[in-house]
């Protein structure tokens, strides 16, 4: 992604706005000027000290807010799926396997940039170098269309989040609204609401475009980290509430079943795969952290709190629960004012996510805009289009009327291909000619075939859910769960 000298700032200083100046001049500016910042080794920081890129701490804040989405209200209901013993342990491998594949990711653009004398690598130039490394003419031959292929992923799956976004903001906010008059201070008994009706969702939508606008206007990934710090604040201190009551009162969870059917265990694994959505931004942190050499160190401790986080309250909810689990927890929740305000406190934790994950696809679109008009229009331009994706994802939320089923459908195709089937292929791609282990490559095949079989069985349930006729459900006291 480009970047830019900060201006008035000292030699080696990294702002993360937008890089204005046309791709081969920004480049050659970058490898002349601030080419050991992004290197790892010692002796090519000499003036790390002096830079402006994000620290070790604000990146793990960012990778933790990357994963800290919808999907951990549904990961109850996913465990119920896969069973008490099986839940967990699949999240767990889960949990491992996508965080190897990230070090992978990060590794094989390290190489590059060392073999390349580039600055930095985000994921589609690791993608086409690792093809043009391959052993095959025919992949060297069309490894720009690996680049192609990554960007149109990344931006498929990020722009589906945040559309999924907009839709969860709009439902809390609204039955927040209409079950106000019902909303007692009494958090132990849990009554069916009769809601007041007030405007349509689709409204409450259109409430918070102008509010995600000024969001995406903030350009600089350490301004961001201020509002990814707040997310992940008001998230967690509502996930707080939320397991202060569900371990109130465990029932015997000898009636559970270990083991659930292998049929319902496929949509344990769509909504395991959708919760890990970090892949995007793995290497945009990567290239803007100040030391890199911590970046794996800082990877692998984002990912072992978000594996705990994710198990914890899958195995909890579903022991309180048990088979009366519902597909968001809150809904399980009373209706009363402590547990309304998880509503609250989700909807200010989402904004701040849908500005993260907003990003990545304004950082591979923008540029290649901008690069076509000269620098007296590309602030404008940078603004419109950033304006213009915004209004977009509004659009299709408003539009499409099941919008869970698309993101599953977006998590299934994209999130599998971008997190599980591509880093081991390209770690194979790019290390072969080198020599690999047999086990290695084995290993990498068998993680590929993983992700495929979740792309493929993923796909089918979502398309199958689509095309039958919508079934109109009662919620009571809590929100309607998007996954």
């Amino acid at each position: 992604m480009p970047s830019t000298k900060s201006a008035g700032g000292p030699r080696g200083a990294v702002d993360l706005k937008l890089d204005l100046r046309s791709p081969p001049e920004s480049a050659k500016k970058l490898q002349s000027n601030e080419s050991s910042l992004w290197d790892g080794s010692p002796s090519e920081l000499p003036n790390s000290k002096k830079t402006k890129g994000i620290t070790a701490f604000q990146t793990l804040i960012h990778l933790v807010k990357g994963n800290m989405g919808t999907g951990v209200l549904g990961l109850p209901l996913a465990v119920k799926n896969a069973g008490l013993l099986m839940g967990p342990l699949s999240l767990l491998a889960i949990g491992f396997i996508a965080c190897h594949c990230m070090h992978i990711l990060v590794r094989c653009a390290q190489r590059f940039c060392h073999r390349l004398n580039k600055p930095f690598m985000d994921y589609g130039d690791t993608v086409m170098h690792g093809l043009e490394a391959s052993p095959s003419s025919w992949l060297r031959e069309h490894a720009h269309w690996g680049r192609h292929m990554v960007s149109f992923f990344l931006v498929f799956t990020q722009l589906g989040f945040c559309c999924v976004y907009i839709v969860f903001l709009a439902d809390n906010l609204k039955q927040v609204v209409e079950a106000v008059n019902s909303t007692t201070t009494n958090c132990h008994n849990n009554e069916t609401v009769i809601l007041t009706p007030t405007m349509d969702s689709r409204l409450y939508m259109l409430t918070f475009l102008p509010f995600l606008v000024l969001l995406v206007f903030v350009r600089n990934l350490r301004v961001l980290s201020i509002f990814s710090m707040l997310a992940n604040i008001s998230m967690l201190v509502s996930l707080v509430i939320i397991a202060q009551y569900i371990v109130q009162e465990i029932p015997d969870p000898s009636r559970l079943p270990l083991i659930a059917s292998w049929k319902t265990y496929s949509l344990f694994f769509g909504t395991a795969i959708f919760s890990f959505e970090s892949i995007g931004v793995v290497l945009p942190l990567e290239n803007k952290m100040t030391d890199t050499r911590r970046f794996p160190a800082i990877l692998s401790l984002g990912m072992s709190i978000i594996t705990a986080l994710y198990i914890a309250i899958g195995v909890l909810g579903y022991l309180r629960f048990e088979n009366d689990i519902k597909a968001s927890i809150t809904l399980n929740l009373p209706n009363c004012w402590l547990y309304q305000s998880v509503k609250l406190l989700y909807i200010a934790g989402i904004l701040g996510t849908y500005a993260l994950q907003f990003y990545v696809p304004a950082e591979i679109i923008i540029p290649l805009a901008i690069s076509q008009v000269s620098k007296r229009w590309a602030l404008l331009l940078d603004l419109s289009i950033r304006i213009t994706m915004v209004c977009l994802t509004c659009i299709l939320a408003i539009l499409v009327p099941r919008l869970d089923l698309v993101l599953s459908l977006v998590g299934s195709i994209s999130s599998s291909a971008l997190a599980l089937i591509i880093p081991p292929l390209l770690e194979i791609t790019t290390y072969y000619s080198e020599g690999m282990s047999p086990l290695t490559i084995a290993k990498d095949a068998l993680i590929s075939i993983l992700g495929f079989v979740g792309f493929v069985v993923g796909t089918y349930q979502a398309l199958d859910e689509l095309i039958q006729p919508a079934h109109p459900a009662t919620f009571s006291n809590s929100t309607i769960f998007v996954q």
